[in-house]
This record gives C-alpha cells, sequence and structure tokens, in this order.
C-alpha cells in the first residue's frame, strides 16, 4: 500500500500498545534515543493505573529490589532488566523533575504529593523524545508481513518495524484492563502462562467462614504458605482474609494449598512453658488479650479452649497451644478475583523471550514488557520497577 493512501500514516520505528508505566517508560526511553515513536492507549489519558497506585501517591519503586522478590516459571529471567536499571535510577528520573518523595515501610518509596506527578513526568520525558501518545484508541486488528507490523487503530492504519505489547494484564478490569495482551501473543504464536490474581485478597469457608465475624480487625502477623512468609498487617473481612501479608502471600497460594498465620511472631520456643513458671496465674486468654485485639484474642482463645490458670494446664497442652498460634491453619477457598487482584500472575512466556532485549525470540521485531510478561513482583513497588526495567530493556534494542 502506498504511504500516500489518505488512511495511512509514515513508518514508525516502533508502534507501543499501551500507555501504562512500561509502556510510556520504553517511549521515553526509545523516543530520546532518536526512535520515531507512537503509543496507542484505549483509555481516555495514559497512566491510569499509576495514577490510583498506593492510595493515590504511587509506591513507584522498591529500593530491596531483587530477582528473588519476583515470581516467573522461570525466575532468572528478570536478572537482565533489573540489575541494568535499577530503583537508584528511576529515583535520579525522580530527583530530576523535582518530585518529593519518602519512604514508608520495606523500602517502598511513595510521592509526597500525587501520583500525579509519575505520570506527568513520564509524558513529559516521552514529549523530550518527540514521542506521540494517542489515548483512546481502539486498535482492532495486528498483522506482520515482510518485516513491518501493521495497526489498525480508530480506522487509520499505522505501520513500524517494531511492535511493542504493554497492555498489561486483566486484574483491575473496571480500569479498563484485559487479556489482550494474552490474544496478541497467541496470534504470533507465544505461548502464555495461565494467568491468574495476585497480591489479592483470600475467601474463607467452612469452618473458617466464623473468622468473617471479626471483619475490620487488623493485626501484624506473619503469613505462611509453603517456603514463603512475610511479616505485615493481616486483615479480617467480611468474605475472608486480606491486609499486606495476606496479599504477600497470596502470590504464592494455590487452590487446596494451606495458609497459615503466626499470632504472635518473635515470641522464642517454650514461650508459655517460661510464662507459666514466671507468672503461674496468667491464662492463654489474658496473654492474648495483651498482644492482639481484643476481638481477635477472644476468638482464638476460645477455639484454643484453655481457661485455667497456666499453672493448672500441662506442659504438652501449652506447647500444642503455642504451636497452632505460630502456624494457626486457614484453608482459602479461593481469592476475590481479577477485580481486586492488583496485578495478575503469569502472562507471555518468558520462555519466549530475551531476557536482555525482551524481544520475541521467534518473531523479530515483536517486544513484550511489564505485567504482559510472566514476571510478577512482591508487594511495595517491586511491580512498578520491573515495568521500568523491562520497558527501559526493550527500549535499548528499538
Amino acid at each position: 500500500m502506498p504511504r500516500s493512501d489518505p488512511g495511512m500514516t509514515e513508518p514508525y520505528d516502533a508502534i507501543i500498545l499501551g500507555g501504562g508505566a512500561a509502556g510510556l517508560m520504553c517511549a521515553a526511553i526509545a523516543g530520546q534515543r532518536g526512535r520515531r515513536v507512537l503509543v496507542l492507549e484505549k483509555a481516555e489519558q495514559a497512566g491510569k493505573k499509576i495514577l490510583i497506585s498506593g492510595g493515590g501517591r504511587c509506591n513507584f519503586t522498591n529500593i530491596h529490589t531483587a530477582p528473588d522478590r519476583y515470581l516467573s516459571a522461570n525466575p532468572h529471567f528478570a536478572k537482565s532488566a533489573l540489575s541494568r536499571y535499577t530503583p537508584q535510577d528511576f529515583i535520579a528520573l525522580v530527583d530530576a523533575h523535582g518530585i518529593a518523595w519518602h519512604e514508608k515501610t520495606l523500602g517502598q518509596l511513595f510521592c509526597d504529593g500525587s501520583s500525579k506527578q509519575i505520570v506527568a513526568m513520564l509524558l513529559e520525558q516521552c514529549a523530550k523524545g518527540g514521542t506521540q501518545v494517542l489515548c483512546d484508541q481502539d486498535v482492532t486488528s495486528v498483522s506482520h508481513a515482510d518485516g513491518t507490523y501493521t495497526v489498525t487503530s480508530n480506522g487509520t492504519l499505522m505501520t513500524a518495524r517494531s511492535l511493542v505489547i504493554a497492555t498489561g494484564g486483566p486484574s483491575i478490569p473496571k480500569m479498563g484492563a484485559s487479556g489482550y495482551a494474552y490474544e496478541l501473543a497467541r496470534q504470533f504464536g507465544l505461548k502464555v502462562v495461565e494467568p491468574r490474581p495476585a497480591l489479592v485478597p483470600l475467601t474463607l469457608g467452612g469452618e473458617d467462614v466464623l473468622f468473617r465475624d471479626l471483619s475490620g480487625v487488623s493485626a501484624p502477623v506473619d503469613a505462611i504458605c509453603g517456603k514463603a512468609r512475610f511479616h505485615e498487617a493481616a486483615l479480617f473481612t467480611h468474605r475472608g482474609l486480606s491486609g499486606p501479608a495476606i496479599l504477600q502471600i497470596s502470590s504464592y497460594w494455590r487452590p487446596g494449598d494451606m495458609v497459615e498465620i503466626d499470632f504472635l511472631p518473635g515470641r522464642p520456643r517454650g514461650w508459655l512453658r517460661e510464662t507459666k513458671r514466671t507468672a503461674p496465674r496468667s491464662t492463654v486468654r489474658g496473654l492474648l488479650k495483651d498482644a492482639l485485639p481484643d476481638r481477635l484474642a477472644a476468638t482464638l482463645a476460645d477455639r484454643l479452649g484453655h481457661d485455667a490458670d497456666l499453672q493448672n494446664l500441662s506442659d504438652k497442652v501449652l506447647d500444642a497451644a503455642e504451636e497452632r498460634l505460630a502456624r494457626w491453619p486457614f484453608c482459602p477457598n479461593g481469592t476475590e478475583g481479577l477485580a481486586k487482584a492488583e496485578v495478575t500472575s503469569g502472562g507471555i512466556s518468558t520462555a519466549e523471550l530475551s531476557s536482555r532485549t525482551m524481544e520475541a525470540k521467534r518473531v523479530p521485531g515483536l517486544f513484550a514488557i511489564g505485567e504482559a510478561v510472566d514476571v510478577t513482583g512482591w508487594l511495595g513497588g517491586y511491580n512498578f520497577q520491573w515495568a521500568w526495567a523491562s520497558g527501559w530493556a526493550a527500549a535499548q534494542e528499538i
């Protein structure tokens, strides 16, 4: 088709599908490298997920970023990109734009002001490189022939030698999220690791349903699933369990798995026996009430059923109570799904991509970055850092 066709634009070096964190980062860097880049975003504005993140203050990175804080079928895949674009690199960009920030807890960095500042910064970086960002775009077809990608959006044909899939995962569909990245991947013959909700509240049924009566009660705990263990707050809800500790452990949970809660983390083994020796007239109920919110303490004490003074309980009984409190078992019957999931685990298989460039090994010029890829970070800024790092890596190759 000749370039003079009125329904077709001049060719681009790269068309990026998705104007979220990864897409905007890739576009900004590639544009500043002299590439002619176009971003197509289906929402009415770019960076919508960035805007709602961190309670509107955008938890934009985590200073403790390391590959072992990411889940993937290939745990080594993220190493290359994360090592070449670090939290310090993004912090330097934030600082250069005069955006004030603070560390909250566990290495999580937030804007002092608003997440709007991060979106404005990324758009400014795109403008600096001459990158076009078009919103309200309805992409109806994508094809590839003779080394050229053709994208039809809002009735206009656009071509480029590279195509970047940066449309994220299907978590938070009310924000317009979808599984479009996976459809495109399959169209080009790329395998997809089954996507599922991650960083998501867990639901309880059966005997555990009694704990729903504690809705609104929160306490610092250790949440345990298999070898994974997180020390943060857990929150009881009218549907089950939530809070940072639970969101973290949910990424490791599979249907049928047990989640165990240590309600008194940090207590040394044998602490109940020692308390029996030093304060024999104490009760388990009283000790729990000293350490935990009243309603939670009462519920745990009722379930344990030991209301006598410690001096009247055998060491064997105390050891069993201590063990139960340290690994209280819950059997979730599901999650609250993609609607409540902060991110999607799974995605475009890392086996299909170069870990250095994020380019598809068997489809030249096709890239996948950010949440669309089977790399999922912990709660607390890790997924943003993956977006920045993977976007940066792809931009070096475009």
